[in-house]
Order: structure tokens, then sequence, then C-alpha cells
């Protein structure tokens, strides 16, 4: 029997920032108070993610701009990892290099291929204050390091170049006017 209740089963679904929202484009600030608006903000946080099918959600996607994330995201081995990251660190990113599949869902519609360390440690707080650490491989190493990026203000398509960057800024113009307006 499951004990307490499901993750973003009390939260809020909040609109999605899209590329071009400056504020996804700006470093985070440190969560001070840990406190029951933190504890809100987790739900929303899961709610969102869940409601736009993503494996992971950083709070300056939904327009809060603390150092806050979630996610619900398997790794490789389709081991299942579920949580949340108060004042993230990333402490470690290594082992091999995978240029694979990235999307995000500020970019809806867009992916491209992206570099990224196929190991990743993460050290920060839970909700209540109390400190953790993650560490992911394979898919979920790429999303621990993804949403660290949205933290510090990046998106994905940032560190792309040449013609994987054309086709990501072409796809996302052509989403964008297609989708609904709001970044």
């Amino acid at each position: 029997m499951r004990q307490g209740t499901i993750p973003g089963s009390t939260g809020t679904v909040h609109p999605m920032r899209l590329l071009g929202d400056p504020s996804l484009h700006e470093s985070c600030r440190e969560v001070t108070a840990f406190d029951s608006q933190l504890a809100l903000l987790v739900e929303d946080l899961f709610a969102t993610m869940y409601a736009a099918e993503g494996v992971g959600l950083a709070a300056n996607q939904i327009g809060v701009p603390l150092r806050v994330f979630v996610y619900d995201c398997p790794d490789d081995e389709d081991i299942r990892h579920l949580g949340h990251v108060v004042n993230p660190r990333l402490v470690r990113a290594d082992g091999v290099t995978i240029t694979g599949s990235e999307s995000c869902l500020s970019l809806p519609g867009v992916h491209a291929g992206t570099t990224r360390h196929d190991e990743a440690v993460i050290e920060g707080f839970d909700r209540h204050g109390e400190p953790l650490r993650v560490e992911g491989t394979g898919f979920f190493a790429r999303c621990l390091q993804h949403e660290c990026d949205h933290l510090d203000g990046r998106v994905f398509t940032d560190g792309l170049t040449g013609l994987r960057r054309r086709r990501a800024r072409w796809a996302a113009r052509r989403v964008g006017k297609a989708g609904p307006s709001g970044g």
C-alpha cells in the first residue's frame, strides 16, 4: 500500500514559459525559506510536469526564479528516479560524453542532438531543508544536467553549434508561429 500522497496531486498546473521568455535566461535565486510556500511550489512543479508529460521541470520554467527542480525520470536501465532538489549544485559530471536527442518543455516540438556526460551527481536539499545527494547515469544524468542548466539561465539549445543550432532555431520559430503565444 502506498504511503503519503502522489507527487503533484495537490498541486496546480501553471503555464509553461516558452523560449524567448527572459526568465529562462536568468540565473535563479537560492531558496532561503524551507516553508509551506516551498512545499506548494514543489507540488505545483510536479503537477505541471505531469500535465506536460515531461521527466523534469525547473521552477523558472513556470516563472518562479528559485533554484528548485523536480524529476520523474528513468535511467538507461529503466529504473525510475522520482524526487525534487532545492538549491542544487552539480558537483560532478563525468564519464563518457554522449550525444543524444534532447528536448525541453519550454521548447515544444524541438529536438536536437546534445552532448552530455553519462554520469552526474547533484547535491542540495529537500523541501524540508535536509541535505541530499542525487546520482544519475545515462538518461537520468542527462535530465539532472538539463535541469541544473535551467536554473543557471541556460536552455539546451544554447550549447548547440552549426547545423544543429540552425535547425533547432528554425524548429522553435516554426512551433512558436503555430503554437500559443507566451514567450
